[in-house]
């Protein structure tokens, strides 16, 4: 089938991608002339593992292109999904919708014959009437269904999870519409995954309902860690013994510095807004969503309180900087909330990632980036593990001592058993723990 995405970010070009890779002839279009011409030139402007392989196996089987003219690729289309942005709106933190919109008004001009318009960016219960009217008022004789079709996909491990999700939630009442998305997701049925046809709205909250969910489900356990340092309990065998409960289920209870990244964030904050508008309040969201954001500078404090409590004039090495490992994302990165504060502090920090360091440093003013963990370690007073790169799951501990000026670590992600590491030597503090 013939698709357009419109959109070529991090959603629209992994989808895309991956339609091509189903066979499909699909076309992403950006109004981005850079990106376009440095996806023609082979530059992939993401970090995700084997989306840069996929791309040019798929380019070079003809199956995948890229364009600015929305109007070319949009005629004949078969499918075209709106995969643009949708970040939280300046002052009231409504999700902004203006690139739907407009993505609406191009693709109406450009629309001939039969042709399902599906959203796939993350939108608000509604956003599809919205975008149902605007083509109808742009092009009254346009032959459209409008569609809703939410992504899962985890940054890090988006190719799998288009390739092989839990479902796919598809939200149109239109047969027409409903013949063309099976057969766009006709490959999956080979995986068994599971076509979850549904009415539009409730399509689009199921997106929202499900980050909130996962959103809350962290900070959950991260309230669970607190308390477990007060009264002398492991919060990770808290959370096996719970996870192992099927109703509960082990993923997203491991404890840490709070949810980052481009989704959790901004979704449960639009959340809260929709069900404030319609007098229906999600007061553990809301919740959820308020702890969250005390939870980072919290963790700032901890790594102070390691230290003695006064890091004036100290040296912490950061390691991590994405919100999470295999992304170069800093979208509401935890490390960029703690390491302000520990500059509030008067503390010096050097800092290393191994993929988001380009992206880290127009956000971070005054942070000594380095070309290992070990050089960011040098001189140090503390590193602290912010991110869990695999990289730094098995650190030569005895090395990093010998490179700090004084041996304490605080490891924000659990990783190491404390007990090995206070064995190197090291004041060890973690999340939920007893250093050992």
């Amino acid at each position: 089938m013939r698709i357009v995405m419109i959109g070529a970010g991090y959603v629209g070009l992994v989808s895309g991608v991956c339609f091509a890779d189903f066979g499909h002839d699909v076309t992403c279009v950006d109004t981005d002339a850079g990106k376009i011409a440095a996806l023609e030139a082979g530059g992939i402007p993401i970090y995700e593992p084997g989306l840069e392989d996929l791309v040019a196996s798929n380019v070079r089987g003809g199956r995948l292109t890229f364009s600015t003219d929305v109007a070319a690729a949009v005629a004949g289309a078969d499918a075209v999904f709106i995969a643009v942005g949708t970040p939280s709106r300046r002052g009231d933190g409504h999700a902004d919708l203006s690139y739907v919109h407009a993505a609406a008004r191009d693709i109406a001009k450009a629309v001939s014959g039969f042709t399902v318009v599906v959203t796939k960016s993350t939108v608000p219960v509604g956003t599809g009437d919205e975008v149902e009217r605007i083509i109808r008022e742009t092009n009254p004789d346009a032959d459209v269904a409008v569609a809703s079709n939410p992504e899962f996909l985890r940054e890090g491990a988006a190719i799998s999870d288009f390739k092989r999700p839990d479902r796919v939630v598809i939200g149109t009442v239109d047969e027409r519409a409903r013949a063309v998305m099976s057969e766009i997701y006709r490959p999956l049925s080979l995986n068994a995954s599971p076509l979850m046809f549904t009415e539009r709205r409730t399509a689009e909250l199921i997106k929202y309902a499900a980050n909130a969910f996962l959103a809350m489900k962290i900070t959950f356990i991260n309230e669970i860690a607190d308390l477990c340092e007060k009264v002398g309990a492991n919060v990770q065998e808290v959370a096996r013994g719970i996870g192992s409960d099927n109703r509960i289920g082990s993923k997203f209870l491991n404890a840490g510095p709070g949810y980052g990244g481009s989704c959790f964030p901004k979704d449960t904050v639009a959340l809260v807004k929709t069900a404030q508008d319609h007098d229906s309040p999600v007061r553990l969201i809301e919740t959820t969503v308020a702890v969250n954001d005390t939870r980072k500078r919290a963790m700032a404090r901890k790594i102070v309180a390691a230290m003695g409590g006064d890091v004036r004039g100290k040296t912490i090495a950061v390691l991590g900087l994405t919100f999470k490992p295999n992304t170069d994302d800093m979208r509401e990165a935890p490390s960029l909330s703690i390491i302000t504060a520990l500059q509030d502090a008067g503390a010096t920090v050097r800092a290393y990632d191994p993929e988001g360091m380009e992206q880290a440093k127009p956000l971070l003013e005054g942070v000594v980036f380095c070309a290992d963990a070990y050089a960011a370690a040098e001189g140090a007073s503390a590193v602290a593990l912010v991110t869990e790169w695999d990289q730094f799951r098995a650190l030569d501990l005895p090395r990093l001592k010998a490179a700090m000026r004084d041996a304490v670590m605080v490891d924000l992600r659990n990783v190491y058993p404390p007990a090995e590491v206070v064995r190197h030597g090291f004041a060890y503090a973690s999340v939920g723990r007893n250093a050992g």
